[in-house]
C-alpha cells in the first residue's frame, strides 16, 4: 500500500501587528487553491490551559514569565497531542498545518524575562512537540506594528507597548541566530503590502511543497 502524504507544517511569527493572522488566512486560500487541505490553528489554544493563557495577556491575572512560560509549554502539548484535533493528528491524515504563533514566540516573548535557555529546552527537548517545516517571520518595525494595533484594537495585551516590542524583536534575532543550523526559518518583510508580503510567503510555500 502507497504510504499516506505528511501534511506541511508551517508557522507564521512575528510581532503584535505583523499582520500573521492575514497572511495566515491568505496563505491557507492559496494552498487551498492549490489542492491542499488546510487546518487554520493559533497558540494560545482555545484549550483551558489556553484560557488562562489570554486571561494573563490580556491583564486580568497577573502572572510572571515563567508561570506563562510552563503554561504555554502545557498548552503547545496539548497543541500537538489533542486526539481529535491535534497538529499531530492532523499532519499524519495529510493534512497542512498553519500555525499562527508557536515555540519561538515563547522564546521570544517570555524569554525576556525569564531564562532563555530554560524555556528554549523544555520546548526543544519535549518530545510530543514537533519541529515545525518551516518559520516564517513577519518583520516589521515596533512603531510599525504599534500603528497597526491602534487602528485595529480597542484594547492592548500586556506585550503590547514599542519598548516592550523592542526587546522581544531583539530576541526573536538572537533566538534566530541559535536555531540557525536547526530549523528552517525564512525572514519576509511585512511593512509592505499585503499582497507583497502574501506573496513571498506563497514562493515560500511553493519551495516547501517540492521538498
Amino acid at each position: 500500500m502507497e504510504n499516506k502524504r505528511k501534511g506541511k507544517f508551517i508557522v507564521i511569527e512575528g510581532l503584535d501587528g505583523s499582520g500573521k493572522g492575514t497572511q495566515a488566512a491568505l496563505l491557507a486560500q492559496a494552498m487551498r487553491a492549490d489542492g491542499r487541505t488546510v487546518c487554520q490553528t493559533a497558540e494560545p489554544t482555545s484549550s483551558v490551559t489556553g484560557g488562562m493563557l489570554r486571561d494573563a495577556l490580556g491583564g486580568h491575572v497577573k502572572r510572571d514569565a515563567y508561570e506563562l512560560s510552563a503554561l504555554f509549554l502545557l498548552d503547545r502539548i496539548f497543541h500537538n497531542v489533542n486526539e481529535k484535533n491535534g497538529i499531530r493528528k492532523y499532519l499524519d491524515d495529510g493534512v497542512d498545518v498553519i500555525c499562527d504563533r508557536y515555540y519561538y514566540s515563547s522564546f521570544a516573548y517570555q524569554g525576556i524575562d525569564a531564562d532563555l535557555s530554560w524555556v528554549m529546552n523544555m520546548n526543544l527537548n519535549c518530545k510530543e512537540i514537533l519541529k515545525p517545516d518551516v518559520c516564517i517571520f513577519l518583520d516589521v518595525s515596533p512603531d510599525t506594528g504599534d500603528k497597526r494595533i491602534n487602528g485595529s484594537r480597542l484594547e492592548r495585551e500586556i506585550y503590547e507597548n514599542t519598548e516592550t516590542q523592542k526587546r522581544i524583536r531583539a530576541r526573536f534575532y538572537e533566538v534566530f541566530g541559535l536555531l540557525k543550523t536547526r530549523e528552517n526559518i525564512k525572514i519576509v518583510d511585512a511593512s509592505r503590502t499585503v499582497p507583497e508580503v502574501s506573496a513571498d510567503i506563497i514562493k515560500i510555500y511553493n519551495e516547501l511543497k517540492e521538498k
